[in-house]
């Protein structure tokens, strides 16, 4: 009989009516949560390495982590409640076997199948459950501490605020393939082409470290013409306008306010970044520039509408979540005999966003949080702390913009994750997202007008 039979077979009432020393067997008795049903048996440390490794972010844990984080598997018969809505937890709960019913707080419900890529992904935000959890088999939960964020989320701050070149990991899919063995090999040495900004975007950059006023920033930003016009056509913007029209690049810098030109100058730039001679990779720069302006206008808009974020660094720091993908692209340029598919290239940003994404901004010489962008920005577990902040933005964005593609079918549910549980007025709710974006739709057209 194996642990699993063991777990599910029924236990025979106790034929003894002796009292239990309770305490001398040293037992915790759990605690009742209103609406929550107590699981009808409960196995400590039981699921063995091989299978708690199949889950997120356990996987990427080390062995010692692994072995000492405190967990337990739970049973429960079918229609029992292992969590609801809105429940503070100090624990990560994961579905082992059987099927779940989630229902978020609005009309539309999902199911969590074991044995899935869902599946294998948290239940819950490990702070607040996202919704109420009703087993509909006989189910096996696995319950880990919430020390489980703690640890990865300490992983990934070193991750990303180390600059240091390290081995690129490929799945065996691509990493048998030439052209990312040499890439890996151009990235660890250094040997990539990275891209530069534009003079005026540089200086600006520079300039708006020490205390500089409009007309110095107006002096600078008149070198380049196009930038200029572009920025009179964002002042006068839905997203900025007044009602009165505005004519002149000192005007303009005054209505958007410094630290506002300054992102905007900064992503007009980004965008001569995106370009290839080559017409087939041209037409992917110009799909992912598509794409990085659409995650930017939707972190341009929840900031505005969820947070206390500057809507204005959001916009920014969405624009270079993916800028990882640019050396990709360009190395490929110049690969011409043995390079990959375009679905093999976007296969390989999963791998790739982070280390060359942060690479390029440090080359860059942007602030250490906009080079901790592309490790965060589909890092769907990482919790930054107590307060939303601008990777959560970002990651929020980042989800979102995968709704109705063939790609979520295999991402989280928007209220499982720790970044969606901070959103303004404690709103864990699908549908109060969706109505941000239903509302917003102008917003996010205009935003991806200022800078397409």
């Amino acid at each position: 009989m194996n642990w699993f039979t063991r777990l599910f077979k029924k236990t025979p009432p106790p034929t003894s009516s002796a009292p239990t020393n309770i305490a001398a067997k040293n037992v915790n008795i759990p605690v009742e949560i209103p609406g929550v049903t107590p699981p009808m048996s409960t196995l400590k440390q039981s699921l063995p390495p091989a299978e708690l490794k199949q889950f997120v972010p356990l996987r990427n844990l080390d062995d010692a982590h692994l072995a000492a984080l405190p967990r337990k598997t739970l049973r429960y018969a079918k229609h029992s409640v292992i969590f609801t809505f809105d429940q503070r937890t100090d624990s990560v709960f994961y579905l082992v076997r059987g099927r779940l019913s989630m229902q978020p707080d609005s009309d539309s419900s999902y199911e969590i199948v074991a044995d899935t890529p869902r599946a294998h992904l948290p239940l819950n935000s490990a702070t607040r459950c996202g919704a109420t959890a009703t087993a509909l088999d006989d189910v096996l939960i696995l319950e880990v501490s919430i020390e489980l964020n703690r640890l990865w989320s300490d992983h990934c701050r070193e991750s990303t605020s180390c600059v240091e070149l390290v081995d690129i990991e490929l799945p065996e899919s691509l990493n048998g393939h030439q052209f990312f063995i040499s890439f890996a090999q151009a990235y660890r040495e250094n040997q990539l082409r990275l891209p530069s900004l534009p003079d005026v975007a540089l200086k600006l950059k520079e300039a708006m470290r020490k205390e500089i006023g409009i007309a110095d920033a107006v002096e600078i930003i008149q070198l380049d013409p196009p930038i200029v016009a572009k920025l009179i056509q964002v002042a006068n913007s839905a997203l900025y306008s007044t009602g009165n029209t505005i004519h002149n690049c000192h005007d303009a810098v005054s209505r958007i306010g410094l630290n506002a030109t300054r992102n905007l100058v900064l992503g007009i730039s980004l965008k001569q970044l995106f370009h290839c001679k080559d017409p087939a990779l041209m037409k992917a720069m110009q799909a992912l520039w598509r794409s990085s302006l659409y995650v930017s206008s939707l972190s341009f808009v929840l900031a505005q509408a969820c947070s206390r974020i500057n809507p204005e660094d959001a916009l920014l720091a969405g624009l270079v979540a993916d800028i990882g993908a640019i050396p990709l692209l360009h190395f490929a340029e110049h690969f011409p005999d043995a390079s990959p598919s375009l679905e093999e290239l976007q296969a390989s940003l999963t791998y790739l966003r982070a280390p060359v994404g942060t690479l390029v901004l440090h080359t860059l010489g942007f602030s250490e949080t906009l080079t901790g962008i592309p490790p965060l920005a589909e890092n769907w577990l990482y919790d930054s702390g107590p307060e939303l902040t601008l990777s959560d933005i970002v990651m929020l964005a980042k989800l979102h913009s995968y709704f109705g593609s063939g790609k979520s079918r295999d991402l989280p549910y928007i209220c499982s994750i720790p970044a969606y549980a901070k959103l303004s007025e404690g709103k864990l709710n699908p549908d109060f997202s969706l109505s941000v974006l239903q509302k917003a739709q102008a917003r996010v057209q205009a935003a991806m007008q200022l800078l397409s």
